[in-house]
C-alpha cells in the first residue's frame, strides 16, 4: 500500500514522504495510529493544504517532548519479580510494566513508546529507550529483582562497576597522553651530533697548536 507519513518513522522515511509498505502495517498499525494516510491523490491534496499546520504542530509536539525527556532522563525504575537461582523470572518485565512504573513516577507514557525487542526475562539492570516523539528518546534504567533488597545491591554494584571503569578510562588517556608526549618529543638529528663531534675534534686541535706555539716562542 501507498501511504504518506504524517511524522517521522524509523527506516521509512519523514514527515510528508510518499512510501509503500505492506498492507497489514498500514492497516493495523500506521493509519488508526494517525501517523500516515493512503496516498490518494485527494489525501495528497489535503497534505499538502494542511502541510504548514500539521508542521507546526509536530514541532510543538517535539518541543513538549523535549522537555519531558529533560526530566525522564536518568529515570530508575524497579520491578520486583519471582525468579529462579539462576536469575531468570518465572513471568517477564513487559513495556506495559515499564510504562506503568514510569507513570507512577508522574511521567505519562503509554506502553507502545517502550521500544523493547523482547520482554525481559532475568533480572539485574536493564537499559530501556522511551520514545517520547518519534524525533525524541530518552534512556532509563530498569532494576529487576527479587526483593527491594536484591534492587539495591545490583544498583550498587552497577555503580561501583561504572566508577572502576572510570578509573580506568582515565588511567588509560593518561597513558595515552604521555605516550604521545613521549612520540612528540624531537629525536636527535644525527648529522648535528656529527657536526658537533667535528667541532669539538677542530677545537681541541686548535688548542695543541696553539700549546706548542706557545713553547716554540718561549
Amino acid at each position: 500500500m501507498e501511504i504518506i507519513l504524517l511524522e517521522r518513522i524509523d527506516k521509512l522515511g519523514q514527515m510528508g514522504d510518499v512510501v509503500t509498505v505492506k498492507d497489514g502495517y498500514a492497516r493495523n498499525f500506521l493509519l488508526p495510529r494517525g501517523k500516515a494516510l493512503r496516498a490518494t491523490d485527494a489525501n495528497k491534496a489535503k497534505y499538502e493544504a494542511e502541510r504548514k499546520d500539521i508542521e507546526a504542530r509536530n514541532l510543538e509536539r517535539r518541543a513538549e517532548a523535549e522537555a519531558v525527556s529533560g526530566k525522564m532522563e536518568g529515570a530508575k525504575i524497579v520491578l520486583l519479580r519471582q525468579a529462579g537461582e539462576g536469575g531468570q523470572l518465572y513471568g517477564s518485565a513487559t513495556p506495559r510494566d515499564i510504562a506503568a512504573g514510569l507513570t507512577e513516577q508522574g511521567f505519562s507514557v503509554d506502553r507502545t513508546q517502550v521500544v523493547l525487542d523482547h520482554p525481559i526475562k532475568e533480572i539485574g539492570l536493564h537499559q530501556v529507550t522511551v520514545r517520547l516523539h518519534p524525533e525524541v528518546s530518552v534512556g532509563v534504567s530498569v532494576n529487576v529483582a527479587r526483593s527491594s533488597e536484591e534492587a539495591e545491591l545490583q544498583l550498587e554494584a552497577a555503580q561501583t562497576e561504572a566508577l572502576i571503569a572510570q578509573d580506568v578510562f582515565e588511567t588509560e588517556e593518561l597513558a595515552e597522553a604521555a605516550a604521545e608526549a613521549l612520540s612528540e618529543t624531537p629525536e636527535e638529528d644525527p648529522e648535528a651530533a656529527e657536526a658537533e663531534e667535528t667541532g669539538e675534534e677542530e677545537t681541541e686541535e686548535q688548542t695543541g697548536e696553539e700549546a706548542e706555539d706557545d713553547k716554540s716562542q718561549a
